[in-house]
């Protein structure tokens, strides 16, 4: 069942409701710079190049200083069919929303059902999770989600920039062996997140990437949900391919 996505099916009515409901909502974060700057996807005058742009000065900034670089991408298994609602609502409250459009918003999250309907066969199950596909909510409220994923404590030496659910971890050290080390500390924290927040990061499509000019190239361990990575020598993002010593290539 994984392979079928529901679609969300609502009248016009509900679509107003939805859009005048995350434009406040939208605002009440933009005027009050409450969202990560570190978000690039669904905010106003920021695309994927702004975030591949802002990956390549990042990592090359410390490449200058010859600092070792790990960039890490992790897969979100089921992305925004795994936006978990309560944890939705939770960001809301403690982002300051205001009460109406609080209410509004819990309001819209109860009560659902997904319904498979066949000519001889209905079943019928309550929905807990998951932005639906072509509303007008779906992308602002993953950026009220993903935001608290960027809000953690982590390293000084580690960065990480998102766009919707792509998201690029970027670690550096002065040695490969502390790059390592401090990448695994704060995977460490974002493996916690997600399984507080009901998710799961995908560890067998995620990838980590030595970045450096130096031209030894050496192996190193970084673990997610108590697995290795794969390592590669190009690493692909946001349709931009990164390899090792920073060189970017259009897909």
């Amino acid at each position: 069942m994984r392979k079928y996505r529901p679609i969300s099916l609502i009248n016009t009515g509900g679509k107003l409701l939805e859009k005048l409901l995350i434009n406040r909502i939208n605002h009440h974060l933009h005027t009050n710079n409450l969202l990560n700057r570190n978000q690039y996807g669904f905010t106003p005058q920021n695309s994927k190049v702004d975030a591949a742009m802002a990956v390549k000065q990042h990592a090359l900034s410390h490449i200058q200083q010859s600092n070792y670089v790990i960039m890490v991408s992790l897969d979100l298994q089921g992305a925004f069919d795994a936006a978990w609602w309560p944890s939705i609502l939770c960001n809301l409250r403690a982002l300051k929303c205001l009460r109406n459009l609080y209410s509004l918003a819990r309001s819209y999250f109860s009560e659902r059902v997904a319904i498979l309907h066949t000519n001889t066969y209905r079943v019928e199950r309550k929905v807990t999770a998951g932005c639906p596909q072509g509303s007008c909510c779906g992308p602002g409220f993953w950026n009220v989600l993903y935001n608290d994923l960027l809000n953690m404590k982590y390293s000084s030496h580690t960065k990480l920039i998102t766009f919707a659910d792509d998201l690029a971890i970027l670690t550096y050290g002065k040695t490969l062996s502390e790059a390592e080390a401090y990448t695994n500390s704060d995977l460490a924290t974002i493996k916690k997140w997600a399984w507080d927040n009901k998710m799961k990061f995908n560890e067998s499509k995620s990838k980590a990437m030595i970045i450096t000019r130096k031209t030894r190239r050496d192996k190193i361990n970084i673990f997610l949900n108590n697995r290795s990575l794969e390592q590669v020598d190009v690493m692909k993002y946001l349709g931009i391919h990164f390899d090792s010593t920073l060189i970017l290539q259009a897909n």
